[in-house]
């Protein structure tokens, strides 16, 4: 028996820039089976299938569109948790679109992205808004490696813990700071950190 996937929705709107002007889907769907991927996109609807999980079974959904999409300009990247597609308006306006489908129907399945979401009058805020969300969307996928530096920028993603780490783990600012208030990093060196502080952590 075919299921429904969950399926999570969210957008951004621009009049003057295609790449601000785009819906973000993701299929929640953990171990899709790539080989029996179905994904097709037209400029007014979406169809999806693919067996997942070790049993292999059968995920379907179609959807119509709203109003249109540029099919040419959207993109689609898949990993182990899920699949995620940017799909790009075809018509630049302000205005959110009111809804995903173009029938005002309720889809148990689908449902708003509000990791991913932001209000209509709050999307320009930062600079900063499209990369972090593309960046958490992505989950870790390949392919969109240049984007990544800067989503770990923007906001408190995998990058910052990374930053930090290797930072604790060379010479910086932030282990001085780690002695200072008595971590056991460095306990083992206090008789040599008047001057000397950073060289023992290099050591250590």
């Amino acid at each position: 028996m075919v299921q429904h996937p969950e399926v999570l929705w969210a957008q951004r709107s621009s009049e003057t820039v295609d790449e601000k002007n785009i819906i973000y889907l993701t299929v929640n769907l953990p171990d899709i089976q790539e080989s029996s991927l179905e994904y097709k996109i037209t400029s007014t609807s979406i169809h999806f299938k693919a067996k997942a999980g070790t049993e292999g079974k059968e995920y379907a959904f179609d959807l119509d569109f709203f109003s249109e999409i540029d099919a040419e300009n959207s993109s689609s990247r898949l990993n182990s948790r899920s699949f995620f597609a940017v799909l790009r308006k075809k018509e630049k306006k302000a205005e959110y679109w009111p809804r995903l489908t173009k029938e005002k129907v309720r889809n148990a399945f689908l449902k708003t992205d509000f990791s991913k979401w932001v209000d209509e009058d709050e999307q320009n805020e930062s600079a900063a808004d499209l990369d972090d969300d593309m960046d958490m969307g992505m989950g870790g996928m390949g392919g969109m490696g240049g984007m990544g530096g800067m989503g770990g920028m923007g906001g408190m993603g995998g990058m910052d813990f990374e930053k930090m780490m290797a930072s604790m783990g060379g010479a910086g600012g932030l282990p001085d700071l780690g002695s200072a208030g008595g971590s056991g990093l460095d306990a083992g060196d206090d008789d040599d950190s008047d001057d000397d502080g950073p060289p023992p952590l290099e050591q250590a």
